[in-house]
């Protein structure tokens, strides 16, 4: 039976802890009464950072705090790729393999990853630290290839930095997250390539103070 028909990994109940519910009672709070639904996205992202994933439970707890039928929250959450629907590794590697990704070598980092972890596409490893994913453009084409892993992104790679990426997660260090080549945000590479000749300030005009 594939984990698609088998639903033995869900959980039979979801609370959020003391301190996500205070966090969601403050995020229904801030939209007006009668629209409680707008703050499905963010429950639901409440509910994966406690759970790792977004558990069947979770989503019919979201939808009675809403006071909404359990399948509205389910179109929700199967429609966004972000939300995680079965139990993810403690470190999820989702490797961008769009276009801008795949011209700049992200094939190599996919296989890089199977190598280093040992498992494919959609796998977690045996013991439950990775997962790994391919996802569909994550908005940051200028330093492709990228991985996204929790709320970071890491950027500029190449098999050797992926490599070293992977181990250091497995000596269960965090990583600095941005460009692996040390570059600011997108800046190009080697420095400024326009705008080099500083400009003198122009003369004040006589009714300037």
């Amino acid at each position: 039976m594939s984990q698609s028909q088998d639903q033995s990994f869900q959980p039979d109940s979801f609370a959020f802890t003391a301190d996500n519910l205070d966090k969601a009672k403050a995020l229904i709070a801030k939209h007006p009464a009668g629209r409680q639904r707008s703050a499905m996205l963010p429950l639901l992202d409440l509910a994966q950072r406690q759970e790792g994933w977004v558990s069947l439970a979770a989503m019919n707890a979201v939808a009675a705090m809403l006071e909404v039928a359990p399948i509205e929250v389910y179109e929700v959450a199967t429609f966004y790729s972000m939300f995680q629907l079965k139990p993810t590794g403690r470190y999820h590697l989702q490797v961008c393999t769009n276009l801008p990704c795949m011209l700049r070598g992200s094939a190599d980092i996919v296989a890089t990853c199977e190598t280093e972890l040992g498992i494919g596409i959609g796998q977690t490893t045996a013991d439950g630290m990775f997962t790994l994913s391919e996802v569909e453009c994550l908005g940051a084409c200028v330093n492709a290839p990228v991985i996204w892993v929790g709320d970071d992104y890491y950027e500029d790679l190449d098999v050797e930095s992926t490599k070293e990426l992977i181990r250091a997660f497995k000596r269960g260090e965090t990583p600095t997250p941005g460009s692996s080549r040390g570059r600011q945000g997108s800046a190009p590479e080697g420095g400024p390539t326009t705008l080099l000749t500083p400009v003198a300030p122009s003369p004040r005009t006589a009714g300037e103070a």
